[in-house]
C-alpha cells in the first residue's frame, strides 16, 4: 500500500517506465555490482522502494538485504541515509561500496575529529550517495541540520527488528528514529530485518510512524540448514558432546552461550585439546574482540565461541556449523543466531544441546528492572522543569538513571501522549495533564513484555523438546506458511522420527508451576542480593530460608536475615 502520494522529488527520479528502469537495474547489476541477476524477493523490495512505498522486507539472512537499498540508492537522484546498529558492519560496507565507484560516508563515534569533518562535508555536497549512521548519530540534533540541507530520497533502518519492544533484540537507542523521519520532512522508509512476527511487525510501523508499510515477507525457509537438537542430561555431557560435534564437524563454525563464563570455559578447553579457536564476548577489550573477530573471519581460527555479542552483521558466507551449548531465550534469537550458518547456499548443520537446566540461566537474565510508575512520574516532572530540552540536558538532571531506562521512559511517555517531541528534537509536555494512573498503565506494558519473554522462552523449550520437524516449527512459529512443508527431510526429527508423538504439536507456553510458600518480603522469581554472592533469583522460600539461583547453576540457600532485596 502507498503510503503517500509520491513528492515533486519523488517523481522526477522514479516515474519512469517499467522497462527502462528494469533496463537500469540490469545494467547496475552487471556492470557495477557484478550479479547477474536479482532474486524475486529483491526484486520485489526495489521496486516497492522505487515506487516510492514505505516498505519493510523481511529476508532472511544471506538474502542479499544491502542490494535492495544499495539499488535503489543508485538511481534515486538523492542521498540515502543508512541507519545501522554496527559500526564494524558500516566500515564494511563503506569499503565495499568504494571499491565498486560508489561515493559513501560513515557517521558515527570510530571517527576522529577531521574524519567526522570530511565526512558531513561529503554529505553536505552530496558527494555520498549512500550514508551510513548510528541511530544515536541520527538522533543528533546537529546531524538532521546537515541532513535536512541535503536531498533525502531514502532512509533505510537495517535490523528493524531492534526498534519494537516485543523484539527479541530491543535496543532503545532506535526508539528516536521515528522522531528524526518526522524532522526529516517524512522521506520513504526501507525496514529490513530477518526475522519479525505479526506484533513485531506492527511495533515497527508504529515507531517509524508509517503505520502503512507495505509488507514484503519474502519467507524464513532455507532448506541447506539441517537443524538437530542433542539432549543431554548433565553439564559433563554437554561439553563432551559440544568437544565431539567441534571435532567432527568440517569446516568453520560458532559455538554460541548463553553467558561469558561458559565461553571462556569452553574456549580453553578446545585450546588445550588443540582446536583452532577465537573467543568473543562483551567483556573483551574493544581491541580484543576486534582482533578475534578478524582472526576468524580471515580463516586463521576454524571457530568461534561466543556470546550473542558476536551477532548482527557477521557475514562468513562458508559457515558450515552453529552449535548452540545452552538453550537461547527465544525462537528468533535461535534463527538469528544459527542463520549465520550456510549463507553461501552450501549444506550446514544447525545444533542445539539442550539441558534442562539451562532454561535458569535464561530465565535469570529475563528478570529485568523496567522502569516503575513512580520513575515514569520522576521523569515526567523533571522533563516539566526543563522544558523545551534535549535528550541531553534530562540526561543530566537524572544521572541516576541508566541511559536505556531513561529512553524507555521517555518513549513511555511520548506513546502516553504525555510528552512531544518538534521538529528539532526537543522535548515539551503536551497539553495533557497527567493522571497517577497514567503512569501506572504505562508502566504496565513493560510488565507485559516481561510476560511475554517468559512466555518465549517456554516455545524455545517447546521447540527443543518437540519430536516434529523442525522447520516445521519454525515456520508455525513465525507465521510463515510460503514454503508448504510439513517435513523438511533434513532435521534430526525428520531424519529419525521418534517412535512416540503427539498430534498437532503446537508451542505453548508452559502451565505455570504452583505457587510456593512465600516469606513475607521476598517472592519467588524476584531478584535479591546475598553478601559475596551478589545478585541471585528467588527460587523458593520456606522455613526462614531462601533458596536462591546465581548465574551459572549456582544454587544455594540461606537464612532469611543474609538475604537483601535488589
Amino acid at each position: 500500500m502507498v503510503t503517500r502520494k509520491l513528492n515533486v522529488r519523488e517523481q522526477r527520479g522514479v516515474q519512469r517506465s517499467g522497462a527502462a528502469r528494469a533496463s537500469r537495474i540490469r545494467s547496475l547489476l552487471r556492470n557495477v555490482f557484478g550479479v547477474d541477476k536479482l532474486r524475486a524477493g529483491q526484486q520485489r523490495v526495489i521496486d516497492s522502494v522505487l515506487e516510492g512505498r514505505d516498505t519493510l522486507a523481511i529476508m532472511p539472512t544471506g538474502s542479499g538485504k544491502s542490494l535492495c537499498y544499495q539499488i535503489p540508492a543508485s538511481i534515486l537522484p538523492g542521498t540515502t541515509v543508512v541507519v545501522s546498529p554496527l559500526i564494524s558492519l558500516m566500515k564494511d560496507q563503506l569499503e565495499s561500496l568504494e571499491e565498486i565507484g560508489i561515493g559513501a560516508a560513515q557517521l558515527n563515534s570510530s571517527l576522529s575529529r577531521e574524519e567526522e569533518m570530511e565526512a558531513l562535508e561529503s554529505v553536505r555536497s552530496s558527494q555520498s550517495r549512500i550514508v551510513f549512521c548510528t541511530p544515536e548519530r541520527l538522533a543528533s540534533a546537529d546531524f538532521l541540520e546537515v541532513l535536512k540541507e541535503t536531498d533525502i530520497s531514502l532512509l533505510v533502518v537495517d535490523e528493524a527488528h531492534c526498534i519494537s519492544q516485543w523484539g527479541h533484540d530491543f535496543r532503545p537507542a532506535y526508539l528516536e528514529i521515528g522522531a528524526a523521519i518526522r524532522a526529516l520532512g517524512g522521506p520513504p522508509v526501507l525496514a529490513l530485518t530477518a526475522t519479525a512476527t505479526d506484533d513485531v511487525v506492527q511495533d515497527i510501523a508504529q515507531q517509524l510512524g508509517v503505520p502503512r508499510m507495505n509488507v514484503i515477507n519474502t519467507g524464513i525457509y532455507r532448506p541447506n540448514l539441517h537443524y538437530r537438537v542433542v539432549q543431554v542430561t548433565n553439564p559433563q555431557e554437554k561439553i563432551d558432546q559440544a568437544m565431539r560435534l567441534v571435532r567432527e564437524s568440517p569446516g568453520v563454525g560458532i559455538v554460541y552461550t548463553a553467558t561469558v563464563k561458559a565461553a571462556e570455559e569452553l574456549h580453553a578447553l578446545l585450546e588445550e585439546a588443540g582446536e583452532s579457536a577465537a573467543i568473543y564476548h562483551g567483556k573483551l577489550r574493544a581491541s580484543e574482540r576486534k582482533e578475534n573477530q578478524d582472526l576468524f573471519m580471515n580463516g586463521e581460527r576454524r571457530v568461534m565461541v561466543a556470546t550473542n555479542a558476536f551477532g548482527m552483521g557477521i557475514d562468513k558466507s562458508d559457515t558450515r556449523f552453529v552449535i548452540h551449548l545452552q538453550v537461547p531465550a527465544n525462537l528468533e534469537a535461535y534463527y538469528q543466531e544459527s542463520g549465520r550458518a550456510g549463507r553461501d547456499g552450501s549444506d550446514a548443520e544447525c545444533t542445539l544441546l539442550y539441558f534442562q537446566d539451562d532454561k535458569r540461566v535464561q530465565q535469570f537474565f529475563l528478570v529485568k528492572h523496567y522502569p516503575g510508575a513512580e520513575e515514569l512520574r520522576a521523569v515526567y516532572e523533571a522533563a516539566a522543569q526543563l522544558a523545551p530540552f534535549s535528550y541531553a540536558a534530562l540526561k543530566g538532571a537524572l544521572d541516576e538513571l541508566p541511559d536505556s531506562k531513561l529512553k524507555v521512559c521517555l518513549k513511555l511517555l511520548k506513546d502516553g501522549k504525555l510528552l512531544r517531541q518538534n521538529r528539532k528534537l526537543e522535548y515539551l509536555p503536551t497539553a495533557r495533564e497527567p493522571r497517577a494512573r497514567d503512569f501506572e498503565q504505562r508502566a504496565a506494558i513493560y510488565e507485559q513484555k516481561q510476560e511475554r519473554d517468559k512466555e518465549a522462552l517456554e516455545q524455545m523449550v517447546a521447540y527443543a523438546q518437540s519430536g516434529y520437524c523442525r522447520w516445521k516449527l519454525l515456520l508455525d512459529y513465525f507465521g510463515d506458511d510460503s514454503a508448504g512443508i510439513e517435513h523438511c527431510g533434513g532435521c534430526d526429527n525428520c531424519l529419525s522420527p521418534p517412535a512416540e508423538a503427539v498430534e498437532d504439536v503446537v508451542l505453548p507456553a508452559a502451565v505455570p508451576p504452583e505457587p510456593e510458600p512465600e516469606l513475607p518480603g521476598f517472592t519467588v522469581g524476584s531478584q535479591v542480593r546475598v553478601p559475596k554472592f551478589d545478585i541471585g533469583t528467588v527460587l523458593s522460600v520456606a522455613g526462614g530460608q531462601v533458596t536462591i539461583e546465581f548465574p551459572e547453576h549456582v544454587t544455594r540457600t540461606f537464612m532469611a536475615e543474609f538475604v537483601q532485596p535488589a
